[in-house]
């Protein structure tokens, strides 16, 4: 019996290791190439296509180890893996894979992925399902199932620790350093569990007394139990951050649900019960198409955001558990991973790649939801013993009428949402909707809930600005003074609809700076701010910042920073390396202007610090908005050299920005969102 535990105890610790590590470098590499990709959300969707992939890989290599080598191979070609994987630590992403321009970030970041974390995160993909069919063979009494509740457990602690204990400590190096000297131990205890099991009986051998081995249509069923999660998890985020809270990282509230959902299915105590869990999958379905048919403001955010993550869960509950139901004989272990692996690549790929390219709006959290009650009804119907035939009627009956109103919900919404519109399209960056409102005379461009620019349609007020770009807002202001002085030389770092160029005179240069060409494309056709101005406009398509790096000196009068009122905050724009950038690009007595309005995160002391460490001066410029001229309440950090700038009158009301205590200057190397949090 001590042994049993023992043995246990070895696999199991090996086992949530590996899927800690797993959990750890997602977050880590992904921190790393974030700011050569613009920041973007769509970065984080593509590196987890890559993982997803990648998994299945790991999942593959170990299906076909167990099933075709004899227990001595299995050893050699393992450890002889392990070993390999060592030489490519500590991880580190090369600087060639920098983009240049707009080259696709898609194929790019799956290239640097591959050739950056490939080898190390294929061997750990291969830790669960390979040392669970080990520990079956070895202790054909025991459950090995169990082990894949411990391996989610790993993941989910790794996922919920990283935000909140290694990156507010750890610059990324020393998290590559931490992570790769964990990496060495873990592949020292696989290798000595491979070396143990090297005497042990082949599972082809005794494959015979396991039954019936399972059919393709039991195979196709897993993978779609799996599949449905793994669209949902990703589509549900991206609702998330586009419609209730534009939250930097809420992501990890899906992805601990999900994973969750996972430990409580298999860990065999039995917390998935049917007659308690398909009454909430039907509600947690209608709740999850319903509220997106809601006004932003309809609901409380809390019990708006409480509603959806109640439902994501009770949906992957009954997924995870009917997986788990469906359990095959240990002999078939690595074949049933393998498959749930499948799913989760057919998910990912759908809302990774086909989604952005293909579909022209949000369409994959409509189909998900759709579909988890297709796939749901075709798991357990079939497969329910019915007191009597009747209530089998009567259950296929009621779940066609479920899936007839859900899509009948989620097709009307779709059709409110586009009706009207003047352009809808998607790219990798998001979707983009352009409006038209006669009634109230302007032209909107809107990403998710987040207002890119409004311009009114009116001739006479056709070159106003509008939103946060008001005379009186912190930018305004600037320029205005600026102007003052001669023909200006002006940097912008997000496009929008070009409202900043309205300020534009005769002899001024505009020169703009824009990652995502479906922006640059509707700013040209559904507005005129661009078309109109008396200046001359440059527009740079690319990262603001790797562009900046690559350029001669500007010789900027103003650089205008404005990219963090969305949902995905480009940590790298606001670090000390981008702060030198566009302090090398001023003139110097030039102004930088950082939009820093946000409703999460408070700017602020990012910015000061910034200011302090160069030796600048920093003052807050705050302006209320007037709702009949759309103008947004905004705030400005404008940043100097210049002892005189401040001095003017009209930045009276600018008020100094005392120095945060305790706050760790932000660098390429370490940021912690966290420590901005509202």
């Amino acid at each position: 019996m001590k042994i049993d535990l023992r043995l246990t105890f070895y696999y199991g610790l090996t086992i949530f290791l590996s899927a800690f590590l797993l959990f750890q470098v997602q977050p880590l590499i992904g921190k790393m190439i974030l700011p050569w990709f613009g920041g973007s959300a769509a970065v984080w969707t593509t590196c987890m296509l890559f993982f997803q992939s990648v998994l299945l890989l790991g999942y593959f290599y170990s299906h076909g180890l167990v099933r075709y080598l004899s227990p001595s191979r299995q050893s050699l070609v393992h450890g002889s893996l392990l070993l390999i994987s060592l030489l490519l630590i500590p991880i580190s992403p090369s600087l060639h894979w920098k983009p240049v321009g707009a080259e696709n970030p898609t194929l790019q970041i799956l290239g640097l992925l591959t050739v950056s974390i490939g080898l190390p995160y294929f061997v750990l993909s291969t830790t669960g399902p390979l040392l669970q069919a080990w520990f079956a063979r070895e202790r054909s009494g025991l459950v090995p199932y169990r082990l894949f509740a411990l391996s989610n457990f790993g993941s989910m602690l790794a996922l919920l620790a990283y935000p909140v204990a290694i990156e507010p400590i750890f610059p990324t190096l020393w998290q590559s350093y931490l992570w790769s000297g964990l990496y060495v131990g873990f592949a020292g205890a696989c290798a000595l569990l491979a070396w143990r099991g090297r005497q042990g009986v082949c599972s082809v051998q005794t494959a015979q007394q396991d039954g019936l081995a399972p059919r393709w249509t039991d195979k196709a069923l897993w993978a779609a139990l799996a599949a449905c999660p793994s669209i949902l998890m990703v589509a549900d985020t991206s609702y998330l951050t586009a419609n209730i809270a534009p939250i930097p990282m809420i992501w990890v509230a899906p992805l601990a649900l999900y994973l969750l959902s996972f430990i409580l299915s298999f860990e065999g105590s039995g917390w998935y019960q049917r007659k308690v869990f398909l009454p909430l999958l039907v509600l947690g379905l209608g709740a999850l198409a319903y509220l997106p048919t809601l006004a932003i403001d309809k609901l409380p955010f809390l019990l708006s955001l409480s509603i959806n993550l109640t439902a994501f869960f009770a949906v992957c509950m009954v997924c995870h558990g009917e997986l788990a139901r469906l359990q095959p004989h240990p002999n078939h272990l690595t074949g049933y991973y393998l498959m749930l692996a499948v799913g989760g690549v057919a998910g990912g790929f759908f809302v990774g790649v086909i989604a952005p390219y293909w579909f022209n709006s949000d369409y994959e959290l409509s189909i998900g939801i759709v579909l988890t009650g297709l796939v749901a009804t075709l798991a357990i119907i079939p497969k329910k013993n019915f007191s009597r035939p009747v209530w089998r009627w009567v259950s296929i009956v009621f779940s066609v009428e479920v899936l007839l109103a859900l899509t009948a919900i989620r097709v009307n919404d779709h059709r409110n949402k586009i009706n009207g519109a003047d352009m809808t399209a998607r790219n990798f960056y998001g979707t983009l909707r352009v409006f038209s409102s006669t009634q109230e005379g302007h032209r909107t461009m809107l990403h998710g809930q987040i207002i890119h620019g409004l311009q009114n349609t009116a001739p006479d007020k056709l070159d106003l600005p509008t939103t946060y770009y008001s005379p009186d807002g912190g930018a305004g202001k600037v320029l205005q003074m600026k102007a003052e002085q001669g023909p200006l030389r002006v940097g912008v770092i997000g496009l929008g609809v070009g409202t900043l160029v309205s300020y534009g005179r005769q002899g001024d240069y505009f020169r703009l700076y824009e990652i995502d060409p479906l922006v640059v494309e509707m700013a040209h056709n559904h507005f005129s701010f661009l078309s109109r101005t008396t200046a001359t406009t440059e527009i740079v398509l690319g990262d603001a910042r790797l562009q900046l790096e690559k350029e001669t000196d500007q010789r900027f009068d103003v650089l205008v920073l404005d990219a963090f009122s969305g949902d995905s905050v480009p940590i790298h724009l606001l670090t000390l390396e981008a702060f030198a950038q566009y302090f090398r690009h001023l003139k110097p007595d030039g102004t930088l202007a950082v939009h820093i309005s946000n409703r999460f995160l408070n700017l602020e002391p990012v910015v000061k610090t910034a200011a302090d460490h160069f030796k600048k001066d920093a003052r807050l410029v705050n302006s209320e908005g007037i709702s009949e001229k759309l103008i947004f309440p905004s705030s400005w950090v404008l940043i100097s050299s210049d002892p005189a700038f401040f001095k003017d009158p009209r930045l009276s009301t600018a008020a100094k920005i005392e120095h945060p205590s305790r706050f760790q200057t932000w660098k390429d190397d370490y940021s912690s969102i966290f420590s901005i949090l509202k």
